[in-house]
């Protein structure tokens, strides 16, 4: 499994407190959006080793954190803050009506079987259920940005080449010692399938880089790079 081989790496280079995008970009808006619908039992799907979970420590009865990868599991159980158990997006081990929000947190990216994790999300929330997710904008994940596909401009700008966006497949992605498979698909693809499953849209955003401190971070918010959607389950 890439992201075994990759733990190490991948955590050395999250850190204590995550990576630019999710410190300054997401956090933020992703804990407003579970404040605002206050669920009592939450599953972060992906959870990597654990840092989400984290920020959310006694703030939810029951929080679980959930990913197939033992080396990322054992960083997040050692670090605590929520229940972290082994397994797939595909298969999740919780009776049906089990949570009131999942949350996919960058973690839809890495999941090949998607129609089938898809399902599965929708059977463990309960009516009423809320499927928070944040993801790559599909022009970033089209563009093979890991690979050189951007080009700094000299006025701070991008330039990227984007190839197959409407095709959903895989990439290798390859930064600071990671080495994993993620999944491009276009967005036409997760509203299609998340409508087709009886879901609604409750919020969209394409957040920013808020109170950008140099020119570099003022420069990230000349396009997207991440979006979150939030979907809830009829009664």
């Amino acid at each position: 499994m890439d992201w075994d081989s990759s733990a190490d790496a991948w955590i050395e280079a999250q850190g204590a407190h995550g990576d630019f995008s999710r410190r300054r970009v997401l956090d933020a808006p992703m804990l407003d959006r579970v404040y605002a619908c206050a669920p009592r039992h939450l599953l972060d799907l992906g959870c990597g080793e654990g840092r989400f979970c984290r920020l959310l420590q006694n703030k939810v009865e029951t929080l679980v954190g959930l990913d197939p990868s033992p080396a990322l599991l054992a960083k997040a159980a050692e670090r605590g803050g929520a229940q972290f158990v082994s397994g797939r997006a595909e298969a999740i081990p919780f009776a049906s009506e089990t949570f009131d929000m999942v949350v996919a947190y960058l973690s839809l990216l890495d999941i090949e079987g998607i129609e089938a994790a898809l399902d599965e999300i929708v059977r463990v929330l309960g009516p009423g259920g809320r499927f928070l997710i944040a993801n790559l904008t599909g022009f970033a994940t089209a563009s093979d940005i890991k690979a050189g596909g951007w080009r700094i401009l000299p006025d701070g700008g991008r330039e990227i080449v984007v190839r197959r966006y409407l095709e959903p497949h895989a990439t290798v992605a390859e930064w600071k010692g990671i080495t994993v498979t993620n999944w491009h698909r276009p967005l036409s693809f997760y509203m299609t399938e998340l409508l087709q499953r009886g879901m609604t849209l409750t919020h969209f955003d394409e957040p920013s880089v808020l109170h950008p401190e140099n020119s570099k971070e003022q420069a990230y918010n000349n396009a997207p790079y991440q979006l979150i959607m939030e979907w809830q389950k009829g009664p």
